[in-house]
């Protein structure tokens, strides 16, 4: 393992991150929500992945830091394409209003830097380290390769059929359809997408990570569990939840449904008053 070759490949993908959020900042300031960096989320991984293919350096690690290029580009692409369609005409995400104490006019841009903008551009290094590693170590065993990408797979089928069937969903008059979405892959978790989500990082981690070999896997295996975290905790499924929780039927789905792995329904459970 060429350790100069990562960490300067991390520095500059830590630029890159870096970038991305000061940028986010930027337009946050000017429509005055924070809630456009959940489009910026995605297309930051993918700068990051392009400066780590772009600057890679070991020879036979060429083919693997494009495909984890293309990984991430896929991803991150639709992931951006989805989030900014569904923003369209809408105002504050209320999970950070929640996470803030009020709007960005209220609380001001600092507040907002230190509990999101800098946060996220954190972890968005972070959580990309299996990029970089990948994109400056020879590869060691090809099948964990392919098992990587596999994993990937399954998580973008999930966002993206999770994804479809919500939005069929919401094209219901509201007066005919259920109070709660819990058909499809909504029926086995409340939160397919964010599942999906990991399922694509730990994928990553797989393919960039852990297929350069044992030490290079375990230098970047809390990369895909500061993801998982995230999408479960920090601003994902957690926070999400406080306000679902105020809407009507969504508590008995809860106490029935699963909150992230999928998992059968449970049978005769009740909400809790």
């Amino acid at each position: 393992m060429s350790w100069v070759d990562f960490l300067v490949l991390a520095a500059a993908a830590l630029g890159a991150a870096a970038l991305t959020m000061v940028v986010t900042t930027l337009v946050a300031m000017r429509r005055q929500r924070v809630a456009v960096v959940d489009v910026a989320w995605g297309l930051g991984f993918v700068l990051v992945a392009a400066v780590a293919a772009v600057l890679g350096s070991a020879t036979d690690a060429d083919w693997r830091r494009w495909l984890l290029l293309a990984l991430v580009v896929v991803w991150g692409g639709r992931l951006a394409w989805h989030i900014r369609r569904q923003a369209v005409g809408k105002g504050e995400d209320p999970r950070y209003e929640e996470l803030l104490g009020g709007t960005l006019d209220r609380v001001g841009v600092g507040r907002a830097v230190r509990k999101v903008f800098g946060i996220q551009g954190a972890a968005l290094w972070f959580v990309s380290l299996p990029v970089v590693m990948g994109s400056s170590q020879p590869t060691r065993w090809w099948p964990v390769v392919a098992v990587g990408i596999a994993l990937w797979l399954v998580g973008v089928l999930f966002e993206g059929i999770g994804d479809a069937q919500l939005a069929a969903y919401k094209q219901i008059p509201k007066e005919q359809r259920p109070q709660v979405m819990d058909q499809g892959l909504w029926r086995y978790t409340r939160h397919p997408n964010y599942f999906g989500d990991a399922c694509v990082w730990w994928g990553i981690w797989l393919a960039g990570g852990l297929a350069s070999g044992w030490l290079p896997g375990l230098v970047t295996l809390l990369c895909p569990v500061a993801m998982t975290y995230f999408l479960v905790h920090a601003t994902g499924a957690r926070l999400l939840e406080k306000t679902m929780m105020r809407r009507p039927g969504y508590p008995a789905y809860a106490a029935r449904t699963s909150m992230f792995v999928p998992l059968p329904p449970r049978r005769g459970v009740r909400a809790h008053p």
